[in-house]
C-alpha cells in the first residue's frame, strides 16, 4: 500500500522572513520629513507671536493713553501754521498781482498816491493816422498828457507784438513811441484779430502790474471819448471795489460757422443759446481788485470768441457790482454820451 509523503522538520529549523516593500520606506522617510516641517513652523509661528506681544507691550507703556492738553496744543498750533502758510502764499499772490515784483519799473509820475484811472485805447498796426487823429482830438499828447497825469488819469495806445517778431512792424511801433511815449506794448502778447479776447486779459494784468489806480478802462479806436466826462463819472465811483461798468446787455449767440459774430464754443450757452449779461460794445470799466482777480487767474481764465464776453464770463464767478451806464453806449445819439463812435 502507497502511503502519503510526510514532511520531515528539523528540530533546529526557522522560517524565513517576510521582506518589507521600498514604498513602505519611502512613505515612512516622507512622512517624517513632513512632522518636523510642521513642529518647525508652530515654533516658528510661537516666537513671532512671543516677539509682537513684547513690542506691543513696551509701545503701550511708552505711549499715554490719551491726549494730553500739550498734545491737543500741538495739534491746534500745526494746523494754524498751515493757515498762516496759506494765508502768506494768498499775500504774495496779491503782492505780486500789485506789481511788488522785481523789475517791474515802470511806474507813474504820481507813484505816491493812487492813480484814478488807467485808460488802455486799443490799436493796431495799421491804425497810426487814426491815433494821430486821437492824438489831435480828445487824447492829449506831449507835455499836456503828463500833466493829465499829476491829475491821476493815465492813457495809453496798447498793442502787442508781430507774429514774426522784430520786423518792421514792431521796429515803427517802437519808432513811434519813442517819439510819442504813449504807448503800453504788450511784450507777451501776437496782436491780432483773433487773439482779440486774449488781447483784453493781457492788458487788465499788465496794468494793473505797472499802476497803482482805482479804475482800469478798455477802449476801442472805434469811438471818440468826452474824456473830462469819463473823468467825472469815474470821480463819482472813486473809491467803489467789485465795479464792473459798461453798456450792459446779452444777446444770441451765433452757432452757425461763417456768420457774422459766429461763437465756437456756442454749445456751452444752452438751448436757448443766449449770452450772459455783460458789459457790450467798445467801452468797458472795472475796479482795482477786479483787474487783480484777471491777473492773478490769468492763465486759467476760459476766453470765448469776443472780449467783452470773454470779460464778462469772468465776472460771473465773482462779486461783482454790475453797473449799467446808458452813457457809455456809444452807438446811441444822445447829448449825453461819455463816448460816440468815431
Amino acid at each position: 500500500m502507497d502511503t502519503l509523503p510526510t514532511t520531515k522538520r528539523g528540530g533546529g529549523g526557522r522560517s524565513k522572513p517576510v521582506p518589507t516593500s521600498k514604498s513602505s520606506l519611502v512613505m515612512a522617510f516622507f512622512s517624517c520629513v513632513a512632522w518636523l516641517y510642521v513642529a518647525g513652523r508652530l515654533w516658528q509661528d510661537a516666537e513671532n507671536r512671543n516677539v509682537l506681544a513684547g513690542l506691543l507691550k513696551k509701545n503701550s507703556a511708552q505711549r499715554p493713553k490719551f491726549l494730553t492738553v500739550e498734545d491737543k496744543l500741538m495739534v491746534l498750533g500745526c494746523r494754524d501754521l498751515e493757515r498762516r502758510i496759506v494765508e502768506a502764499e494768498m499775500e504774495l499772490t496779491l503782492a505780486k498781482s500789485q506789481g511788488y515784483l522785481k523789475g517791474q519799473g515802470q511806474k507813474s509820475a504820481s507813484s505816491d498816491r493812487r492813480l484814478l484811472a488807467v485808460i488802455g485805447v486799443y490799436t493796431g498796426f495799421g491804425s497810426r493816422l487814426k491815433r494821430n487823429v486821437f492824438r489831435g482830438s480828445w487824447m492829449p499828447r506831449g507835455d499836456a498828457l503828463k500833466k493829465l497825469e499829476e491829475r491821476g488819469v493815465v492813457i495809453r495806445f496798447v498793442i502787442g507784438r508781430s507774429a514774426n517778431r522784430g520786423d518792421s512792424l514792431d521796429r515803427n511801433i517802437d519808432a513811434e513811441n519813442r517819439s510819442t511815449k504813449d504807448f503800453l506794448i504788450l511784450e507777451g502778447h501776437e496782436e491780432a484779430q483773433e487773439e482779440l479776447p486774449k488781447k483784453v486779459k493781457t492788458f487788465f494784468s499788465t496794468a494793473v502790474q505797472n499802476w497803482d489806480a482805482d479804475f482800469y478802462v478798455k477802449v476801442d479806436d472805434s469811438i471818440d471819448i468826452d474824456l473830462e466826462g469819463l473823468i467825472e463819472l469815474l470821480d463819482h465811483r472813486r473809491g467803489q471795489d467789485g465795479a464792473y461798468i459798461g453798456c450792459m446787455k446779452s444777446g444770441e449767440v451765433i452757432s452757425e460757422d461763417g456768420k457774422p459774430w459766429y461763437e465756437p464754443d456756442w454749445w456751452k450757452f444752452g438751448d436757448e443759446k443766449s449770452y450772459f449779461r455783460h458789459a457790450a460794445g467798445s467801452l468797458v470799466i472795472i475796479s482795482k481788485n477786479l483787474a487783480q482777480y484777471i491777473n492773478i487767474n490769468s492763465a486759467s481764465l476760459k476766453t470765448y470768441a469776443f472780449d467783452d464776453t470773454s470779460l464778462g464770463s469772468w465776472m460771473m464767478g465773482i462779486q461783482a457790482t454790475y453797473i449799467d451806464d446808458s452813457r457809455l453806449c456809444c452807438s446811441s445819439i444822445r447829448q449825453d454820451k461819455v463816448c460816440s463812435l468815431a
